[in-house]
């Protein structure tokens, strides 16, 4: 059970504890503990919250991708819980349903595969299948890489509003990663433009010299939560001939990853 009192702490005087933060732990303690959704009224009980108490917290914590809300309006652990702390384990729906397809991808292209989300400014990667192959491009799950850059980026922000997306570029320098990156927001808005269009993005050596990747979005439909899958290699795995079905592969793919999650697993 979580323990909302540290006598050790307590005992330093140095700071004045926040009751909110014990009340959010003590939800995700028992969300971990329990091991399956759980709705407002479950929690409440529990806990021995109120109920406005636990709605104001579950909710908020969706809003930050912590926690996910399911079927009857029941929450669970989410995507972004899963990346910082790798506290949900196999808990995340997005992630234990999108895992065999990144194996299926890495086996057919025979390059490293990403499943990430939007966080921020960032695109945190939830889970990842490395290429068999000796040479490699590979990060770790939980990294953040810059939004603003590479194929998956592209498809995070193909997402978002025109606003939303204006708010960002406004917020944010577009930084030269190398010759070919885009530093001019008014192409690169027109850019973001097609990719939504498209529903694929590219990118050909714009965020490391000699990698290329490819990427395609998760139409999750749900709020604050934009998703992507994108493969990544050296130029010379990724050739231009090999490009259209690659392509097609992956927006073929990612369509059954969205029907399965918008059907309930």
């Amino acid at each position: 059970m979580f323990a909302p009192e540290n006598n050790s702490t307590k005992a330093k005087g140095t700071y004045k504890r926040v009751p909110a933060l014990d009340k959010c732990f003590a939800v995700l303690d028992l969300m971990t503990r329990v091991k399956q959704p759980m709705g407002i009224s479950g929690i409440s009980n529990a806990l021995g919250y109120h109920k406005s108490t636990v709605f104001n917290i579950v909710h908020t914590l969706e809003d930050l991708g912590v926690l996910e809300n399911g079927s009857e309006s029941k929450f669970r652990l989410g995507p972004r819980l899963y990346a910082l702390g790798k506290a949900a384990g196999g808990g995340s729906e997005l992630v234990s349903t999108v895992h065999p397809y990144l194996e299926e991808i890495g086996e057919r292209t025979r390059l490293s595969v990403f499943l990430g989300i939007r966080s921020g400014n960032m695109a945190m990667i939830l889970d990842k299948v490395d290429s068999p192959t000796d040479i490699r491009i590979s990060s770790e799950v939980g990294m953040a890489i810059p939004l603003f850059a590479g194929a998956g980026g592209k498809v995070l922000l193909s997402q978002l509003s025109d606003k939303e997306l204006d708010s960002l570029l406004s917020e944010n320098k577009l930084l030269k990663f190398t010759s070919a990156s885009c530093v001019n927001k008014k192409k690169f808005k027109e850019m973001i433009r097609r990719v939504r269009q498209e529903a694929f993005a590219m990118d050909d050596e714009e965020y490391v010299e000699g990698i290329r990747a490819l990427a395609v979005p998760l139409r999750l439909h749900r709020q604050n939560l934009e998703a992507a899958v994108w493969v990544v290699g050296l130029k010379n795995r990724i050739r231009d001939e090999s490009m259209p079905a690659f392509r097609s592969m992956l927006k073929e793919i990612s369509e059954v990853i969205e029907t399965r999650l918008w059907n309930g697993g």
